[in-house]
């Protein structure tokens, strides 16, 4: 989340006659994230989330994307996951424009997250990604993950050498990395719909209990274990100093609850530490890229690259999937 777009008391009238939400009393932007605008908005007796999606190039939807999100979300609150249940117009549509922009507005989920996940609340978070994924794969419709790994050729593409000035041969390790990872990336994995973002920001709880996932929009198709190692670099791995160092209990517990729900196949977890690998890559390619080209004006915290670097430098070095929980 972030502020890229702003609005005005104006902008508020048009939701007021846009929706039945009733007198919108206050609006705040909210900082955190990177890729929309997003802002809380407060009526006498509710909260909400308003979302502008942002034309960037790794956050920039089409309109058949923003429908495929919050189609998952209703369908997933019907379901009992616990989500942001997006808000339909007087129109009967989920989606509207403000500022020339796509827009929606969802239900304000209660909690907040934390700033650190202990090695419980990983199980925790381990456990309700597979409830998730055992709903989501039987959902009937679909999106391409625009962030595979096919799509990371023409990420780097955009990525010029000013990021050697993080490291000396930076962009040369990630274009080797490209095209190890590439090649040898797995085929026929159990897929889903997956959300591909649950950071700890986006995951949140409600007096000290987990509570729900938020920010569904990179949610696709794809690997259900891709996910599990998106969240073990996102939420496993502690910084020491200047080193960012897998915390094995958190990634043994997180595991652990995924499988208490979703057991991982024999191929699953042969092609773990790759797609572990594959993960960091992807997030050092986005980071890299919002390094070198978010606006200066943004409303926003430009998050380290570096961070991405290492951990990917630490999967490099792993050889089995036991190494994540023993």
């Amino acid at each position: 989340m972030a502020v890229f777009t702003k609005i005005n008391n104006k902008d508020i009238s048009y939701i007021e006659n846009q929706f039945n939400l009733g007198k919108i009393e206050n609006f705040q932007g909210i900082k955190k994230g990177i890729e929309n605008t997003n802002f809380l908005i407060v009526t006498k007796n509710q909260r909400y989330i308003l979302t502008i999606f942002e034309k960037r190039i790794h956050g920039g939807c089409k309109y058949k994307d923003l429908i495929f999100f919050t189609k998952l979300m209703a369908k997933l609150s019907k379901s009992k996951i616990k989500c942001p249940c997006p808000i339909k117009n007087k129109k009967g549509n989920y989606i509207f424009k403000l500022k020339n922009k796509n827009a929606c507005i969802v239900s304000f989920l209660k909690g907040k997250d934390k700033k650190q996940l202990n090695a419980k609340d990983c199980f925790t978070v381990g456990k309700n990604i597979a409830r998730f994924h055992k709903i989501s794969i039987k959902l009937k419709f679909y999106r391409k993950n625009t962030l595979s790994v096919n799509s990371w050729p023409r990420l780097l593409s955009k990525i010029d050498n000013r990021i050697n000035r993080l490291s000396k041969n930076f962009k040369q390790i990630m274009v080797d990395e490209l095209k190890n990872i590439k090649k040898n990336w797995p085929k026929n994995l159990p897929n889903g719909i997956i959300h591909c973002d649950i950071f700890i920001d986006n995951i949140f709880f409600n007096k000290n209990k987990f509570y729900g996932f938020i920010d569904f929009y990179f949610s696709s198709n794809d690997f259900l274990s891709y996910e599990i190692a998106t969240c073990i670099n996102a939420l496993c791995f502690t910084k020491r100093k200047s080193q960012f160092i897998l915390d094995k209990k958190k990634s043994k517990n997180l595991i652990k609850g995924y499988e208490t729900i979703r057991k991982l196949t024999n191929k699953e977890k042969l092609s773990f530490a790759l797609l572990c690998r594959g993960s960091a890559l992807r997030y050092l390619l986005t980071r890299s890229y919002d390094y070198l080209n978010t606006p200066k004006n943004a409303v926003i915290k430009i998050k380290d690259p570096k961070e991405y670097f290492q951990k990917l430098n630490f999967h490099r070095n792993i050889k089995s999937f036991k190494q994540y929980i023993n």
